[in-house]
């Protein structure tokens, strides 16, 4: 049975949403910016080999939409290459992943390409896009939600033992809240891990590791972006900790213990072993197991805890086995709560910082993580790493990668 190898990949930098540096770009011609990148590293591959192109957007609309996975493919001039767009929001790309994983070892093809982006700047509606589809079965939760935002509903527990339907896409900040409440996680923990992001991306970006990350993007006007927009310097616990709770008065959640809305887009080169072996390539590493898994929506965070279980499961390995993790972070709640359930060691865990730092543009994060996290097994001369991430409407999603080269 063929190994699913990956040879190459490109990442841009992450922007802020509305106000940030790729505010401009449309999701189709970035995505396109980071798909020739990737391809550029690889020159020994015939774009004619590869079988498919599997794209993941978080909000697949406006500009994002009409299958954007084909029209990036056309777009790079390869009408041979059919396409996709995939969403499983928080982790589309990489889910988009996992099926290239799959198809290879299903002995279905030996090239693909997973790509991810997200561009919050270019939402025709704004975030509003992502209420447009409720359905009003979900009118009782929203209530219990509204009632909680306002600080006049009980403690957060599980709908579904008063016989009602949780609320499948609430905000996801009222999610944290939920996770908060349930496991109990002071606001200074959070505080702290939110300080620990900034600070470790900062050590990151004057240590070199984010130059080598990051491809740098050329805007329409010629500027030319070379660093992400998030991470901040000197951030000290004193500053964040007299930030002002966002989603509910009497919550714990900030604009400095979560992620901020982005724009960003990412490229993964996948190939069989045996094809990389005929090219003559190095792979960078091997995908060696995923997972995927759900759980109730209004406590998402908590999605990574069965879904790194469920991979490690599979990988026939344990977390001791793990030399690093990157876990998506959100939120400082639900990151650090699913590191804490699962007993991972913080000093393992998003060591170059994470999403609080640098950004979580939905449906690029999936291929951003992978490229930050082979890049981090190399920085660090390590073997194995596990990425993981919540995911919007209650699921986890998880990938062990060997780091090959």
């Amino acid at each position: 049975m063929p190994e699913a190898v990956i040879v190459s990949t490109a990442r841009s930098p992450i922007g802020r949403a509305v106000k940030g540096s790729l505010k401009d770009m449309r999701p189709d011609d970035l995505s396109v910016l980071m798909l020739e990148a990737a391809l550029a590293k690889v020159p020994e591959l015939d774009r004619r080999d590869i079988v498919d192109l599997h794209l993941g957007v978080g909000q697949p609309a406006g500009e994002s939409g009409n299958n954007l996975g084909r029209i990036v493919a056309v777009q790079a001039g390869m009408d041979h290459v059919p396409g996709v767009t995939v969403n499983r929001y928080c982790s589309s790309s990489l889910q988009t992943t996992r099926m290239a994983f799959h198809a290879i070892k299903a002995g279905e093809g030996d090239v693909f390409l997973s790509l991810g982006v997200e561009t919050v700047s270019r939402f025709a509606n704004g975030m509003s896009d992502m209420a447009a589809a409720h359905n009003p079965l979900f009118d009782e939760a929203v209530s219990r939600t509204d009632q909680r935002a306002q600080g006049g509903a009980e403690a957060w527990h599980d709908p579904r033992e008063d016989g009602t339907l949780p609320d499948a896409y609430i905000a996801m900040g009222q999610t944290a809240e939920n996770v908060q409440q349930l496991i109990g996680m002071s606001r200074q923990e959070q505080d702290e891990f939110g300080v620990r992001s900034q600070n470790l991306a900062e050590k990151a970006l004057a240590d070199g590791f984010w130059a080598k990350d990051i491809t740098p993007v050329t805007l329409p006007d010629g500027t030319v972006v070379s660093t992400d927009d998030g991470p901040r310097a000197g951030v000290t616990y004193e500053a964040v900790s007299q930030l002002k709770p966002v989603f509910r008065p009497d919550g714990t959640i900030t604009a400095g213990n979560c992620c901020p809305l982005n724009d960003g887009a990412a490229a993964v080169v996948i190939m069989s072993d045996t094809k990389a072996k005929e090219l003559g390539l190095t792979p960078l590493a091997r995908i060696v197991s995923t997972g995927v898994t759900g759980l109730s929506p209004e406590i998402m965070g908590l999605g990574p805890v069965e879904a790194v279980k469920q991979a490690l499961g599979h990988a026939g390995m344990g977390i001791d086995d793990i030399d690093l993790f990157e876990i998506n972070e959100a939120f400082a709640v639900q990151a650090l709560g699913s590191a804490q359930a699962l007993g991972i060691d913080i000093d393992k865990l998003n060591v170059n910082g994470g999403a609080i730092a640098i950004g979580h543009p939905f449906g690029m994060t999936g291929a951003r993580i992978t490229s930050t996290l082979i890049n981090s097994l190399q920085h660090h001369d390590k073997q194995f790493g596990v990425e993981t991430m919540c995911v919007g409407g209650g699921q986890g999603m998880a990938m062990v990668l060997e780091r090959l080269s």
